[in-house]
């Protein structure tokens, strides 16, 4: 017993030794880097939240260093959507971005449960060197509707948390951040020295010579009417045919996430309201579609909706779409678009023989957020072997599919992400491989079935079934 106490007792020194060095290694690797300044510019002016954040970084120790750590609340990385870095080089017009690898950090987490993620430089930074970096992330739901509920003819106020400090796990020599509001509405915000306020932009800083890990609450309350599109789910089924054309059909579960509807709704008083723009609602959604679409249609449970327009032009296809009723906060709405494009333009071949299709990701609703996005591609009957290229993380999965004059079914390709921003309507790939011959199974079967039909009407109008008498 006193041989296994001694052993538990050494296992926990070795333990502790071992973590107090792993974090010392950590800390030592963070402060060879120091942050000369910082600039960091927040757009509030919609429900999407966009910060953009400048860093010039210097390397003040002796080895050279080929990562460095952005930090985040953890409040904040549950909301982050989206980010991406890029190295700068020269100076105005002549500025050159180059897109670094940015990804979540496997280390330990920073004072008060702060995450990080990991920025790869493409080329290490030597002692006394230092670098420009472009850092921009997107936030989703953190604006706070206060209060919670507003009638119909009320503006909407939120609230909005952050802090008057870039968060970073080294210290920084100078800094400031600026707000951006949609409008000069500001009931009220944390005042700190120096801050400065004119029309739409709030500024903080600068500030000088702020340790590693420094923050400093401040609270922003202020009016944004823009509408708060929230797709709580959506699922679109790309079905792929050799024949010529490609089929799209859209499911959406549509949500207002702002301030919730308190009262009754009155259409006469939205109608006079609505020119003054006061209001929090939205009653229609503009689509981005492909270049050449055809066959559109827009329809809810209930129907065919005809309250929408189609305007297709030289470089762009736009739908725009209202739903039966304006959406206030709370309210939700279903409905189905589907629309058809000429498979040339999305299907190509590539060298080994091999097909993919070549497809945008994202929402094609402007400003909206999609909790949850699940894409389905049907490849034709005999297709193998597929894979997926996506410039960023999601789920994959096969699923099988029966429709009329299938033998064995197709592959579904399934990719699945959740929160969702514009951001993400960028291409992605599915390759596989498809034998021509199958090509020929529905013709095939149509010929067969009517052969086996004109077959059976024959040997039935050749037959004698009359009774006679013997």
């Amino acid at each position: 017993m006193e041989s296994v106490g001694v052993s538990s007792r050494l296992c926990f020194i070795l333990c502790v030794f071992f973590s107090a060095y792993f974090f010392a290694g950590v800390r030592s690797s963070s402060a060879e880097l120091q942050i000369l300044n910082a600039e960091r510019r927040v757009d509030l002016s919609s429900h999407i939240i966009r910060v953009s954040l400048t860093l010039k970084v210097e390397n003040i120790g002796t080895t050279p260093a080929s990562e460095l750590l952005l930090a985040f609340p953890p409040k904040q990385v549950d909301h982050l959507a989206w980010i991406q870095a890029a190295a700068v080089t020269g100076k105005r017009k002549k500025k050159t971005f180059l897109p670094l690898d940015v990804k979540p950090s496997t280390g330990p987490d920073g004072p008060n449960g702060t995450k990080h993620y990991s920025v790869t430089l493409v080329n290490k930074l030597g002692s006394g060197e230092s670098v420009t970096l472009e850092v921009l992330y997107v936030l989703t739901h953190s604006l706070e509707p206060f209060p919670v509920e507003i009638s119909q003819a009320e503006s909407q106020l939120v609230y909005y948390h952050d802090s008057a400090l870039v968060l970073s796990p080294y210290p920084i020599k100078s800094q400031e951040t600026s707000f951006r509001t949609p409008t000069s509405r500001v009931e009220s915000f944390t005042r700190l020295e120096p801050t400065d306020r004119s029309g739409t932009e709030l500024k903080y800083g600068p500030y000088e010579d702020r340790p590693s890990y420094s923050f400093n609450p401040i609270l922003l309350h202020f009016e944004n009417n823009n509408p708060f599109a929230v797709v709580e789910e959506l699922v679109r089924e790309i079905e792929i045919s050799h024949w010529g054309n490609l089929q799209v059909t859209e499911h959406y579960k549509l949500a207002h996430a702002g301030a919730r509807q308190k009262g009754g709704f009155s259409r006469v008083d939205y109608q006079s309201r609505q020119h003054f723009g006061s209001s929090a609602s939205f009653k229609h959604l503009l689509a981005e579609l492909p270049l050449r679409v055809h066959s559109v249609y827009y329809r809810d449970d209930i129907g065919n909706i005809s309250s929408s327009r189609l305007l297709i032009g030289s470089k762009k296809s736009e739908l725009l779409i209202e739903p039966r009723y304006p959406l206030f906060g709370g309210w939700k709405a279903t409905f189905v678009i589907g629309y058809g494009v000429p498979i040339q333009d999305f299907l190509f071949e590539s060298a080994d023989g091999a097909r993919y299709l070549n497809y945008s990701f994202g929402c094609p609703f402007a400003e909206t957020v999609v909790d949850k996005l699940t894409i389905k591609v049907v490849l034709p009957e005999g297709s193998e072997d597929p894979s997926v290229v996506v410039p960023f993380d999601v789920q994959q999965s096969l699923e099988k599919k029966h429709s009329y004059l299938d033998v064995v079914g197709r592959t579904v390709v399934v990719l699945e992400k959740r929160n969702v921003v514009p951001d993400h309507n960028t291409p992605f790939q599915v390759h596989y491989k498809f034998n021509p011959i199958f090509m020929l199974a529905e013709p095939l079967m149509l010929v067969s079935a009517f052969f086996f039909v004109f077959l059976a009407t024959t040997v039935y109008l050749h037959m004698d079934l009359a009774i006679r008498k013997s």
